[in-house]
């Protein structure tokens, strides 16, 4: 009798644990505003595009001399081992300072980290004040301009959505950026 209990506890714990590893990110849950922005490849980007696609998003721009670089060489790592893993994402990396970052800048900006530009989306397109709204209201991280630096001071997250364009988790993007658990939320949503 005690071994049949036994293994109905066992099969239980092992149930709620398969059921634990599957479940789905839900951390957050914040929807993405309505965007349409122009990519490396002077190729429009919009928030229905990337509809019924996961996509992991963060912010960057081409002349930071501080988190950037680290960010973009952890998201050229990511690309690389979500493809390894086949693990399908997009990954959209939006420039918070427009001005300066034109299309042709932030194609230069992602060469040098050997990105593969099949599912990568660098943006630019708008005007500072209408990225920092957005930035704000679609991944709540403020955006500030340092006016001695004119470095602009932003989040180093990465940002997983999932197909709905709603934002359902986030990962450091700098140190110890954690490639298996984002590879795993990624696979989750696309059960």
């Amino acid at each position: 009798m005690r071994i049949f209990a036994l293994a109905g506890l066992l099969v239980m714990i092992l149930g709620i644990a398969t059921a634990c590893g599957n479940s789905k990110p839900n951390q957050l849950n914040i929807p993405v505003e309505p965007f349409e922005f122009i990519n490396q490849d002077e190729e429009i980007v919009s928030l229905s595009d990337l509809s019924g696609k996961v996509w992991i998003a963060d912010f960057v721009f081409t002349h930071c001399i501080t988190v950037c670089p680290t960010m973009t060489a952890n998201m050229a790592e990511l690309q690389k081992r979500l493809k390894k893993a086949g693990a399908e994402a997009e990954l959209v990396s939006f420039s918070v300072d427009p001005e300066r970052d034109d299309p042709a800048a932030l194609k230069s900006y992602l060469e040098k980290f050997d990105a593969e530009f099949s599912n990568w989306h660098a943006l630019t397109g708008y005007e500072y004040e209408e990225i920092k709204s957005f930035v704000l209201k679609s991944f709540k991280s403020p955006l500030v301009v340092d006016a001695a630096s004119e470095q602009v001071i932003h989040g180093t997250s990465f940002y997983l959505v999932d197909q709905s364009g709603t934002v359902v988790a986030k990962y450091d993007g700098t140190t110890d950026t954690p490639y298996d658990k984002i590879i795993k939320d990624v696979k989750a949503l696309q059960r």
